[in-house]
């Protein structure tokens, strides 16, 4: 199946026809032999994505699911919980914890910046915190976290780590067995994205990877406060998926296997190299055309970007050009909304359509009264993309 449009938005991303003809394959009962088959080859597959040799959840739910289960599983009532957010999804861990009656403390960055590692060392030193979530990669700001400043001195404070790759995942390295550090002891306790970002299946699936140390801190917990979300009515299914709990997606459980081999046969330090190139570029070229990516080159994600508007670029008139001319790139969030577009940049999006969106936000530009050299933008992208070698 042809995709129509240039889906840039950061989620969902384009599908590729061999994906596309897994989720069209014949939907069989979740009991036949044929499509367990099928489901236990990607749950080992996730085990490789992750590098893990703790146990993955892969069920039918959304990245919110994920960040549920990864919080539901490990923290009781009256525990406490750091979030150290980037941006609006950082956010979204605090009325997820605060609904199970969890105590949570912020730290929140300016919008475009990180929060500052001495702040986080403060913090973790002040309280006695059973889990800290970091966001990967914030889709309302394009800010990266920096794994390495912060796995070591939130594992040296005792805490649990938990990763949001929501839009990292299968983008940038998310190794379950790297001692940051080079402490054995200094490693990712969970892991958790969703189907639709780089992963580059439609939306659907929760994926949360869990450490063994994670998994002793569910049992330590005995009864937590979910069904769906609790990992022990998964378990089950997960090491044999003939077993049943509730009816898993079959079609997108197809995509989803036929994603993780595209991924795993790139390798994930070919696929990192790619996305950091990609994000360069398609920001140099931006810029090309005075536009100004929130974050510095040094905190961007390489996933996506948020992109402020040149003066006098109204945007829903640019986002809906832009769309009628088949790319389709998100409005921003919050206090940026209508200041700023964000663009995708992961998955299986390919250089051509990197390339095409360049040319056409060029074109629309043009048409709002921003002077825009397209060649010279699309000689930047290719520039900034020479070493990647596809």
């Amino acid at each position: 199946m042809k995709n129509k449009e240039i889906l840039l938005v950061p989620g969902p991303t384009p599908v590729v026809d061999d994906i596309y003809d897994a989720l069209a394959s014949e939907t069989r009962g979740h009991t036949d032999p044929r499509f367990v088959a099928i489901y236990k080859r990607a749950i080992e597959n996730t085990k490789k994505l992750f590098n893990t040799d703790g146990e993955v959840y892969v069920v039918a739910g959304s990245g919110t699911l994920a960040m549920e289960m990864a919080i539901v599983n490990t923290v009781a009532a009256g525990e406490k919980l750091l979030v150290i957010s980037h941006g609006y999804f950082g956010d979204r861990f605090t009325p997820l914890a605060k609904a199970y009656g969890i105590e949570v403390d912020v730290l929140q960055s300016d919008w475009g910046k990180r929060v500052d590692v001495e702040l986080v060392k403060e913090k973790l030193a002040a309280g006695a915190y059973k889990a800290v979530t970091v966001t990967h990669a914030d889709t309302s700001t394009g800010v990266s976290s920096d794994l390495d400043a912060l796995i070591p001195i939130i594992k040296e404070a005792g805490a649990l780590t938990i990763v949001d790759g929501v839009v990292a995942t299968a983008a940038l390295q998310e190794d379950m067995s790297k001692a940051y550090g080079g402490n054995e002891a200094y490693k990712i306790d969970i892991a958790l994205t969703g189907s639709q970002k780089a992963i580059g299946v439609p939306p659907g699936l929760a994926i949360v990877a869990f450490s063994k140390q994670a998994l002793a801190a569910r049992e330590a917990l005995g009864t937590v406060r979910a069904y769906y979300a609790d990992i022990h009515n998964w378990r089950a299914i997960m090491d044999n998926p003939a077993n049943y709990f509730a009816t898993p997606p079959v079609n997108l459980i197809y995509a989803y296997d036929k994603a993780l081999e595209i991924v795993l046969e790139e390798g994930m330090e070919t696929r990192e190299a790619r996305h950091l190139k990609y994000g360069r570029a398609v920001r140099a070229a931006l810029r090309s055309y005075g536009m100004t990516p929130l974050a510095d080159e040094e905190v961007a994600a390489a996933t996506l970007s948020c992109i402020l508007y040149p003066e006098g670029v109204e945007d829903a008139s640019f986002r809906s050009s832009l769309a009628a001319r088949g790319v389709i790139v998100a409005g921003s969030l919050a206090h940026l909304a209508g200041k700023a577009f964000r663009i995708g940049h992961m998955g299986n999006t390919s250089i051509e359509q990197l390339e095409q969106a360049i040319r056409l936000i060029g074109e629309v530009l043009g048409e709002q009264g921003v002077q825009v050299k397209i060649e010279h933008a699309v000689d930047v992208l290719h520039e900034e993309l020479k070493s990647y070698v596809k």
